[in-house]
C-alpha cells in the first residue's frame, strides 16, 4: 500500500469485496473517508476500482483475515498510511451450513477464526490506536442470528452471538475514552453469504432478503450517531424482540425449519 493523502479521514473497511462490507465502504466513501478496504478473494480489487469513483483514495488488499499473519499483514499496512484510523467497520464474516457433525472440522473452524479470532485482532490492534488519541468509532457487523441457536447452523451462530455480547461489553469499557461501539445486527440479507455457506436449499437461503445497500447505510448511520446497536429492518426488529423472551430450545427449533437442508424444498 502507498500512504493515503490525508482528507476527510480515513475508514477501514474488512470483507469489503461485496455485500455488507462493500456498502459500508461505500457509504464511507460518499462522505468523503479515504478507504483501507480488505478481504479474502481478488474480488477486494474491483471493488476498490469502483469505489475511486467517489473521489476518495482507496488501498486494497487481498488478505486472509482468518489468520494471525493475515491480520498482521492488513494492520501493518494500515499503519503504513501514515494517518489515524477514523472509522473502523469489522465486517468480514463467513457461513457454513448443514449439522455440525456433518460439516468439514477445518470449515467449522475457519468461521470461528474468521468471525471471532481475526475480529478481535484487528479491533485489539486499531481499537488500542483509538482510544490512545481519545478519538474513533468502531462498527462490527453482528447479526440478529446472534439472539437464536442456530440448528444447522450452529458454530456460525454462535460465533455471531459472541460478536453481538463482545460489542456491547467493549462499549461500555470505552464510554469514557472518546472512542463509540456500534453493532449492526441485520437479518438475512441479498449477498453471496448464503450461495458460499451452502445454504441455497434451505427456507432462509430461498426467503426473501435485505438489501445488503440498505442494511449498510443503517449501520453506518447508527456508528456516526455513535448509537450502540442497530437491527436493519422492522421486520428483523420483531423477530430480535420476540427472540429475547422465547426459550431457547423453541427458538432451536425455529430455527432448524430455517436452515435445515432441504427446507426450502
Amino acid at each position: 500500500m502507498k500512504p493515503v493523502p490525508t482528507g476527510k479521514g480515513l475508514a477501514v473497511v474488512t470483507g469489503a469485496s461485496s455485500g455488507i462490507g462493500y456498502e459500508l465502504a461505500r457509504c464511507a466513501a460518499e462522505n468523503g473517508y479515504d478507504l483501507a478496504i480488505a478481504a479474502n478473494e481478488p474480488e477486494i480489487l474491483e471493488a476498490a476500482t469502483k469505489l475511486k469513483e467517489f473521489g476518495v483514495q482507496v488501498e486494497a488488499l487481498q488478505v486472509d483475515l482468518a489468520t494471525p499473519d493475515g491480520v498482521r499483514r492488513f494492520v501493518d499496512a494500515v499503519s503504513a498510511l501514515g494517518g489515524p484510523v477514523d472509522l473502523l467497520m469489522a465486517n468480514a464474516g463467513v457461513g457454513l451450513g448443514h449439522g455440525f457433525l456433518d460439516q468439514d472440522l477445518d470449515e467449522a473452524q475457519r468461521v470461528v477464526d474468521t468471525n471471532v479470532t481475526g475480529t478481535i485482532r484487528l479491533v485489539h490492534a486499531i481499537g488500542n490506536r483509538m482510544r490512545g488519541r481519545g478519538e474513533g468509532r468502531i462498527l462490527f457487523t453482528g447479526s440478529i442470528a446472534g439472539f437464536m441457536p442456530g440448528a444447522y447452523q450452529a458454530v456460525y451462530n454462535a460465533t455471531k452471538s459472541f460478536i453481538n455480547s463482545f460489542s456491547f461489553a467493549l462499549r461500555d469499557e470505552l464510554k469514557d475514552s472518546g472512542v463509540t461501539v456500534t453493532c449492526l445486527m441485520p437479518g438475512p440479507t441479498d449477498t453471496e453469504f448464503f450461495e458460499r455457506a451452502d445454504l441455497l436449499d434451505t427456507a432462509v437461503g430461498q426467503g426473501k432478503k435485505d438489501d445488503p445497500a440498505f442494511v449498510a447505510k443503517a449501520g453506518f448511520k447508527a456508528m456516526m450517531d455513535g448509537e450502540g446497536d442497530v437491527v436493519a429492518g422492522w421486520k428483523n426488529k420483531v423477530m430480535s424482540a420476540v427472540a429475547n423472551v422465547t426459550p431457547a430450545g423453541m427458538l432451536a427449533g425455529q430455527h432448524r425449519k430455517m436452515a435445515e437442508p432441504g427446507s426450502g424444498t
